[in-house]
């Protein structure tokens, strides 16, 4: 019988759109002991982790807590707790997550509708706005940043335009969470989900979400106590939230003071969302993403500098990831695998109508350094001359310490 060895993972600098390097904070924080679920200490660690993500998520929504699952599980528990079967759903589609808000919503039963844009742009607000006017959805689901085309939809219009078309706003922020700006009360979103793989520093797995007081009033009008916690006067609806695990009607009782025993919580998963947050924090929320508009800059402009031509519409480009097309007489997927062996360094590739033409290049969370930035270019430039690709010479890096000037 074949013994298997320790975990020992090959050291990688993880530049591609996400997962990312995670801090080594946040993995200290994950060795902590486990306690139990209901210990004082528990509970105390979860109302922190709470008022930490309501300064990430820049609101003061009571409901702000953490889903158990990747940052997929904080879309499906979104959708699936606000939405019944048969509601209008308007989701605008600009790359392969609102694709993905599509069929999740389709999943739940609703009716769902799209307006698609081509992938590398983002949508008007009078777009939306007429969409709206037609649809009547009891829910607008967009993407705020879609890694898939590297593009950021504006949002800072689009929570009034759905209020006022009787519409709730939900945004799926997994990508661009403490990487771009993103005011949730400001903006007047209802539902935002994140993830940590991105720009939170950390390991996926665990899904902040806040929700506002309108959307929360939905989801406990849709609340169902499951028979086996149940006590007298507890609400039991025929046709309740789709799922039982994903059920923030009952998650919320968990994380507030009934302590509902729903599900045991993901304790080592916790510590570690806890401290991405608490990290941000320490650095302040708006340095944090100017951390981000720096390096993200500096390698936009690095590659411009190897002659790669940048994908999508640069005005709306997400700070901490960069999209370019791939060299002509290069194969994309050879080149990233070199790029793995031969430097220890993982880009990405992209989905659908992108697949095989563009590579996508993240700098984000941890990895939003001026060094990470720099090795990659450096690493990048020898990559393409032995490609064949005539390449300026330390035209990356060049570009990137020249784009930095002294601000780094």
């Amino acid at each position: 019988m074949t013994t298997a060895l320790p975990i020992n993972p090959p050291a990688r600098l993880l530049m591609g759109p996400g997962p990312i390097t995670a801090d080594p904070r946040v993995l200290r924080a994950m060795s902590a002991q486990l306690v139990g679920q209901y210990d004082p200490a528990m509970t105390a660690y979860m109302a922190e982790t709470q008022e930490l993500y309501r300064g990430v998520f820049a609101t003061r929504n009571d409901a702000t807590l953490l889903v158990d699952g990747t940052s997929r599980a904080g879309i499906e528990a979104a959708m699936v707790s606000l939405l019944e079967p048969g509601d209008k759903v308007l989701v605008p589609i600009f790359g392969r997550f609102g694709h993905l808000l599509r069929e999740i919503a389709e999943r739940c039963g609703a009716e769902v509708h799209v307006i698609e844009r081509e992938w590398g742009t983002i949508f008007t607000t009078a777009e939306i706005q007429k969409a709206l006017i037609e649809v009547k959805p009891k829910l607008l689901a967009v993407v705020h940043g879609d890694t898939s085309t590297t593009v950021a939809q504006p949002f800072d219009e689009l929570g009034a335009l759905a209020h006022k078309h009787g519409a709730l706003l939900y945004s799926d922020t997994t990508a661009s969470l403490g990487g771009n700006t993103f005011l949730t009360d400001e903006w007047e979103v209802d539902v935002v989900s994140a993830g940590l793989q991105k720009c939170l520093a950390g390991p996926s797995g665990s899904a902040p979400i806040t929700i506002s007081d309108a959307a929360r009033a939905v989801i406990e009008a849709r609340k169902s106590i499951e028979a086996g916690i149940r006590s007298e006067g507890d609400p039991v609806l025929a046709n309740p939230i789709r799922s039982n695990y994903l059920d923030l009607a009952q998650i919320l009782d968990y994380w507030g003071p009934k302590r509902l025993n729903h599900h045991t919580e993901a304790t080592t998963m916790l510590y570690g969302a806890r401290e991405c947050a608490r990290i941000i924090l320490e650095e302040g929320l708006e340095s944090t993403v100017e951390r981000h508009r720096l390096h993200g800059g500096a390698m936009a402009a690095g590659l411009a500098g190897l002659g790669f031509e940048i994908f999508g519409d640069q005005s709306v480009r997400m700070n901490n990831v960069i999209g370019v097309h791939i060299p002509e007489g290069i194969d994309g997927d050879a080149a990233r695998a070199a790029m793995l062996t031969d430097y220890g360094i993982e880009i990405g590739t992209s989905f659908g109508p992108l697949h095989g033409k563009v590579w996508r290049i993240g700098v984000m969370g941890y990895n939003a350094r001026r060094d990470t930035v720099l090795t990659t270019l450096a690493a990048l430039e020898q990559l393409l001359r032995r490609g064949g690709v005539t390449v300026p010479v330390g035209g990356g890096v060049d570009a990137a310490l020249d784009a930095y000037g002294s601000a780094a």
